[in-house]
């Protein structure tokens, strides 16, 4: 094996999570290597692909204008939608 060989290698590794699409409970994974480290993903050879650095931008400014409205949204959600709450119930049984 070459040198450059073992760097061309995409190591796509995950963990299966569960997550809520809309009022659903999908399957997702959380990456534990590479770019998106700690992110959810929703196919394992995300974790690998390049950032696309205008959304990242846009994101970061709509948190800044509306971040405190979104975390809002986002607790209500937990806490009153049976998928939500079906969803943290999962993911705590699987350790």
């Amino acid at each position: 094996m070459l040198l450059n060989e073992s760097y061309n290698t995409v190591v796509t590794e995950a963990k299966l999570i569960f997550a809520r699409r809309g009022k659903a409970v999908t399957r997702k994974f959380r990456c534990t290597v590479g770019i998106r480290k700690n992110r959810i993903v929703a196919n394992p050879s995300q974790c690998a692909a390049p950032m696309d650095l205008k959304k990242r931008f846009v994101m970061r400014k709509t948190r800044a204008q509306k971040g405190a409205r979104m975390q809002k949204a986002a607790v209500r959600s937990k806490r009153l939608n049976p998928a939500s709450r079906i969803v943290a119930r999962l993911n705590k049984a699987r350790g």
